[in-house]
């Protein structure tokens, strides 16, 4: 279905109540448009992010499972389902889902720094260690991440 002026401005609204944090509304924006969009993946994508705010994780995690199929080469989708599933208390599938996505998450900072942080978790010291060093080669923000991620207690005095 084509993107109509009126669509762009619906999106917009919702993108604008987003920022605001006036989270409802963004959410009943997006509940006019019609039904052929709701499943795109800019309402998708909307809707993610908003319920990862949320801290919904049942919710965000079927909605980045839809992005998954949707995308399938497209990371997004897997690194947020990956984090909803840690966020579940599901580490050791968040690892494998993340595992499983498409070979363009290899070279995404985000991707090692998760994994090292879920490998961390999971007892898996080393692994933890050369994911997150892979994390700060690609971009060294995530060094500072590092230090204060309480996923990452383990290996603080290692990294």
């Amino acid at each position: 279905m084509k993107i109509s002026p009126q669509t762009d401005k619906t999106l917009l609204a919702a993108q604008g109540y987003f920022e605001l944090g006036m989270l409802d509304d963004a959410l009943t924006e997006l509940d006019t448009l019609p039904a052929g969009l709701q499943e795109g993946a800019e309402v998708l994508q909307m809707r993610l992010f908003i319920h990862i705010r949320e801290k919904r994780w049942d919710e965000a995690l079927e909605i980045s499972r839809a992005f998954c199929r949707l995308q399938p080469e497209e990371t997004l989708g897997f690194i947020h389902a990956a984090f909803c599933l840690h966020e579940l208390r599901r580490t050791a599938e968040a690892k494998a889902f993340l595992l499983a996505g498409p070979a363009a998450l290899l070279n995404e900072a985000t991707y090692h720094y998760n994994l090292g942080c879920y490998d961390a978790v999971l007892g898996n010291i080393e692994e933890a260690q050369a994911h997150l060093r892979t994390s700060f080669r690609l971009d060294d923000k995530f060094r500072e991440y590092a230090r204060t991620d309480p996923d990452l207690q383990p290996v603080w005095g290692t990294i």
